[in-house]
């Protein structure tokens, strides 16, 4: 079986958004989800918006990917999380 080539070029600049209740420290969960896969340097940026209401916050990290076999396991770790409702 052939592999699909990647469309990225690694390593990269990737903002990943992570969506989830507002609730006991939304954004420090997901930057110690991202900081096991990631190291500290490569974390670039992180933005936080909160729902129309509060009830679910937005987090977007962006940081230096390096290959497809990380986003994947970020992704993957992040959702099966309960406390994630949406990965983007």
């Amino acid at each position: 079986m052939q592999s699909r080539p990647d469309v990225f070029d690694f390593p990269t600049a990737f903002p990943l958004k992570v969506i989830g209740k507002n609730e006991n420290s939304f954004r420090d969960f997901v930057l110690a989800v991202m900081e096991k896969h990631t190291l500290p340097d490569e974390i670039q940026k992180v933005s936080e918006r909160p729902s129309n209401n509060d009830a679910y916050l937005s987090v977007t990290v962006t940081f230096i990917a390096q290959s497809r076999e990380q986003l994947d396991g970020i992704y993957r770790e992040l959702s099966i999380h309960p406390r994630v409702v949406m990965v983007i």
